[in-house]
């Protein structure tokens, strides 16, 4: 059954007034479908990439846990949010706080980069929903400051970039420590890999599959083309001309390489565009400056790889340009859901080369959309576009076939010489006769 309003998902009166507050209308796919399971008491098995309304899915029926189940008296964390990143789990709990902003209830998080004097309060105070980084909570734990015995609800954020960074222990260890708890839910931006099959066997009992889809009427709030590019140069000039003609006022530009991040930013700039970049290995300190940048609008775009925009959540994002196409088509997705945030529309465009025309049709049967082609004024193409995904089968059958012809030349040749060669050598020695006349 569809639910088309929040009034029809049983929550508590404060939460509806909440969610009205923070402007949201109508259920996105992954909060229909996890929200009835999860106030039902089923572990929660999710694929949500970025931008599929993953966060309130889980926060909504958390809390609703703790308002039908109050408790007596003050205590430890009742729910335990476990995120990959710092910069996720602020998000997270500013995402919790605004939800639970008509109730009592105290959200609060443990991160690294923090003191303990600064955590001293949540061990020392009444919480009910705790956001934490796996390595930073697991010290807390060791050191008995952090009681896992009343935890339960536990759910783990983007637990394929957890494992991917190397927390797959930690997780595995705090899931050991929060064993009285009564519910698990996990959500992965895609559900393939054996690691994070294998964890979410060991951490989940008979789980509710739900995916995040979007609905047709979803995906049409994305407005998607792409723009056919002779090469590197040319792409750098589409982009910044695309940015200036469409007024991007918030963007992201996705690169593959980290070693393109800086680069690029640099070229926007010096072609009279704010930029900043984001890449794997930034310092935390450099990366929170980046992303305030672009929250704050002092920047229009910001250059980001996949890796280190994983667990960024900005509001009004207007525009996702795709320099470089992803290799997988479920990334594509992702990247894409940085838009269209919040029942706004958004736009998202890609620039594609030659060799990458494979990639673009992996693309279109994945998402069942008809991304078509459109042309910058002063910047027409000079190549021609292949047909889709057939590029690399069209220059192996083109060079087969070179070269076959080739080779049958060359054989034709050789056995031509051969035979002109044995004529001449029954000929050595003889006088040439006369006709005679």
């Amino acid at each position: 059954m569809t639910i088309s309003t929040f009034d029809e998902l049983d929550l508590d009166p404060r939460l509806l007034k909440a969610v009205e507050a923070q402007g949201f209308s109508r259920p996105t796919t992954i909060q229909q479908n996890t929200i009835p399971a999860a106030m039902d008491g089923a572990d929660i098995l999710g694929s949500a990439p970025t931008g599929t309304g993953k966060t309130v899915a889980f926060l909504l029926p958390a809390l609703q846990h703790l308002l039908d189940y109050p408790r007596r008296k003050p205590g430890a964390p009742r729910v335990l949010v476990l995120t990959p990143t710092r910069e996720l789990a602020m998000q997270v709990a500013e995402q919790a706080k605004a939800l639970a902003r008509f109730t009592e209830l105290k959200i609060s998080t443990i991160t690294g980069g923090v003191s303990y004097d600064e955590h001293g309060e949540i061990f020392n105070e009444n919480q009910d929903v705790v956001i934490a980084t796996p390595g930073r909570l697991l010290q807390y734990i060791e050191q008995e400051n952090f009681d896992c015995r009343v935890v339960e609800v536990l759910i783990f954020d983007e637990a394929d970039r957890m494992l991917q960074m190397g927390f797959g222990q930690d997780a595995e260890r705090i899931s050991a420590e929060t064993r009285w708890r009564r519910y698990t839910w996990l959500f992965s931006a895609t559900l393939e890999g054996e690691a994070l099959q294998s964890f979410s066997e060991r951490i989940l009992e008979n789980p509710v599959a739900v995916n995040a889809e979007p609905s047709r009427r979803e995906r049409k709030k994305i407005h998607q083309w792409y723009y056919h590019s002779d090469n590197v140069d040319h792409k750098i000039k589409q982009v910044a001309r695309f940015i200036q003609t469409e007024n991007v006022q918030r963007g992201i530009i996705f690169v593959r390489k980290r070693e393109m991040a800086q680069p690029l930013s640099d070229t926007l700039r010096k072609r009279g565009i704010r930029s900043t970049f984001l890449e794997g290995g930034m310092a935390q300190a450099q990366r929170n400056k980046a992303i305030d940048l672009l929250k704050s609008g002092a920047v229009t775009v910001l250059v980001a790889t996949d890796v280190a925009a994983r667990g960024i959540d900005i509001d009004d994002i207007s525009h996702v340009m795709n320099f470089d196409l992803p290799y997988s088509a479920d990334v594509y997705t992702h990247r894409i859901g940085r838009t269209a945030r919040a029942g706004k529309k958004g736009t998202a465009v890609s620039f594609v080369e030659g060799h990458d025309y494979k990639l673009l049709g992996k693309i279109k049967r994945y998402t069942g959309e008809l991304l078509k082609p459109r042309i910058l004024e002063g910047l027409e193409p000079r190549t021609k576009v292949p047909k889709d995904g057939e590029i690399k089968k069209v220059t192996k059958k083109a060079k087969a076939a070179k070269k076959a012809k080739l080779a049958d030349k060359q054989k034709q040749a050789k056995k031509s010489k051969t035979k002109q060669r044995h004529k001449d050598s029954k000929n050595v020695g003889k006088r040439r006769v006369a006709s005679a006349k």
